[in-house]
């Protein structure tokens, strides 16, 4: 009874972390088109500078 138990422990810690992988993936996607948008959609700032609309 206990390795049954063992073995769906064990599917279920792994499909909860290929779940998460998976969203982490979307989620850096996003962050990666965000990123981009920022980076060719800049603005000029004063003295004919080019600046970023994020601050780091």
């Amino acid at each position: 009874m206990i390795p049954v138990i063992l073995v769906l422990l064990l599917a279920v810690v792994l499909f909860g972390v290929g779940f998460a992988v998976k969203v982490l993936w979307w989620v850096a996607l996003a962050v990666l088109v965000v990123w981009l948008l920022g980076f060719l959609f800049h603005r000029t700032g004063t003295g004919g500078r080019r600046t970023h609309w994020y601050r780091w």
